[in-house]
């Protein structure tokens, strides 16, 4: 299972056009729901992201999806998503994040977003929506922090539209240039490592530190 899924990752643009050939436009539902998921739920970090977003730039650019559905769209389903991420953690959130019996949740996830909030404040909602992983969990302690609704939705809603636009132009303007096409899962798996990186610098520079 992890294998098929680690394959359907690295060749996303094979998946996406199966998607789009077996469920036509009920595609649109499907990219909704795993941005959504991705960021509203804390227990599924692994989904897709940035790639995905690529690539759903790259097939509107192909005229296959329509851009003028997909951009609005997975803006709301990244901006939704975080809202009930942050609901999850405004209830649930203080009684889960110091619990040691709760196994759904990587607690050393929990603590690098922590630190995020500790460094940056309300601004790490920006910030992370650009560092896989984090992004799931920085609405969540957004909630568990109490921070106001107003400030979060704004906060919000900047960093998922900076998010949304950023990949999926990417894909749309670059996605069907014939090198990036031939060499796709090279560009993702460029795109993960770019992803990444910040947060690997900054686990390095901390273990140094210590």
């Amino acid at each position: 299972m992890i294998s098929h899924f680690i394959d359907m990752f690295l060749h996303l643009d094979v998946s996406l056009g199966e998607a789009i050939r077996h469920y036509g436009q009920w595609v649109y539902l499907l990219l909704f729901l795993i941005i959504f998921c991705e960021t509203g739920l804390v227990i599924t970090p692994f989904l897709p992201g940035d790639s995905l977003l690529f690539a759903a730039g790259m097939f509107a650019a192909a005229t296959v999806l329509d851009i003028k559905v997909l951009f609005p769209l997975l803006c709301a389903a990244a901006v939704t998503g975080n809202m009930l991420n942050y609901q999850i953690g405004y209830f649930a959130g203080p009684r889960v994040f110091h619990s040691t019996k709760v196994r759904l949740l990587n607690r050393k996830h929990l603590e690098e977003t922590h630190r995020f909030y500790e460094k940056y404040g309300p601004a790490t909602l920006v910030i992370a929506r650009f560092l896989p992983v984090i992004r799931t969990f920085a609405p969540f302690l957004a909630g568990v922090g109490e921070m106001g609704y107003v400030r979060f939705f704004i906060y919000n809603a900047v960093g998922s539209l900076a998010w949304v636009s950023l990949f999926m132009f990417a894909g749309y303007f670059f996605g069907n240039v014939p090198s990036v096409k031939k060499h796709f899962t090279a560009v993702i798996m460029a795109i993960v490592v770019i992803s990444v990186l910040p947060s690997v610098i900054a686990f390095l520079r901390r273990k140094k530190n210590i």
